[in-house]
């Protein structure tokens, strides 16, 4: 058994997991608090802080000083945490925020001069790898074509694969940071607004439909804290659970219904709904908007073979600490 530490760095929360190389069926207790389990991993830490690293990126091109600082406060208490739990291995990964920056080179040095390990801007394709690696754990069995969603804060991958693994992947720049920065400024949104932002989600799912054969899914998993937090509004969760989102199968109407009434919200009703996290209450509403907008895709060029999503909690964190036991 060897121990782990998975960093996810995103547009808008960085991520920790702490996790055992053991098999599931070891029995190994989690700590309070921590999230499930997936495949040989058992959780030590499962941490998220909302640091919004890509405030304006979208619009100056640039990672901030103050968000670079709130992420560097962040993987400074991670370090601790790595250290603290005895960590063999650490893999430190950056999505879109700091692919989009032209001084992503200040961020690289910081996390290295905090953590010790380089951390890797990868690409759009090797983010939806990892993201379907992580979310495999509740693939329904037997299906045709899995298609993996894994909606952030700067871009949102479309992966579809099967037993075998990924067939075909595409990451695009939608996101609910940079929707909520670029077009919805208001409280609600207006409808101008929303059609704008629509436009927009039309214009990727166009262009990830050129090399994920939308069409041909069977079954939708979807992950990311955007979808999870929808999915806690559709079911009327007193708090946020995780056991209770993850693996959670609703259909899609019941899914549209609850994106719609976050995306129509003022920012003070969704701070005070229970499970809201409060980095979330200004961009939740775009985070619907673009779930809504490719669940409606997905159903009608599936012909109405796609009814249903699944949410999971595992995603590309998961996915993370897997290729680390991978490459050891």
């Amino acid at each position: 058994m060897s121990r782990v530490a998975a960093i996810d760095c995103g547009t808008n929360s960085i991520r920790l997991l702490i996790a055992d190389t053991a098999d599931t069926t070891t029995g190994t207790a989690h700590t309070a608090g921590a999230g499930p389990t997936s495949g040989p991993l058992v959780d030590v830490v499962r941490e998220m802080r909302v640091v919004r690293l890509g405030q304006g990126v979208d619009a100056t091109g640039e990672l901030a000083p103050e968000a670079l600082e709130r992420t560097f406060a962040a993987a400074r208490d991670y370090a601790a945490l790595i250290k603290e739990h005895g960590v063999s291995s650490v893999r430190f990964v950056a999505t879109s925020a700091t692919r989009d920056a032209r001084n992503r080179q200040v961020f690289v040095d910081g996390v290295r001069d905090l953590l010790g390990v380089e951390p890797e801007v990868i690409s759009g394709d090797e983010e939806a790898a990892l993201s379907f690696s992580g979310a495999s754990s509740v693939l329904p069995a037997g299906e045709d074509l899995i298609l993996v969603v894994d909606l952030g804060g700067g871009s949102t991958e479309f992966v579809a694969g099967d037993s075998g693994g990924v067939i075909a992947a595409r990451s695009v720049d939608i996101g609910c940071v940079r929707l909520t920065e670029r077009h919805l400024r208001s409280d609600p949104p207006t409808a101008a607004e929303i059609s704008a932002a629509e436009a927009d989600v039309d214009a990727a799912l166009d262009l990830a439909g050129q090399e994920v054969p939308l069409d041909r899914a069977t079954a939708v998993v979807g992950v990311a804290g955007s979808i999870t937090t929808i999915t806690a509004h559709a079911l009327g969760l007193p708090e946020y659970q995780p056991g209770r989102i993850h693996g959670a199968e609703l259909d899609l109407e019941t899914i549209t219904k609850a994106a719609t009434s976050l995306l129509e919200m003022t920012r003070e009703e969704r701070a005070a709904l229970p499970y809201m996290h409060p980095g979330r209450v200004d961009v939740i509403g775009a985070g619907a908007l673009v779930w809504r907008r490719i669940l409606t895709r997905l159903a009608t060029v599936s012909n109405g073979k796609i009814r249903m999503a699944v949410s999971s909690e595992h995603d590309i964190l998961d996915g993370i600490a897997l290729s680390i036991r991978a490459a050891g």
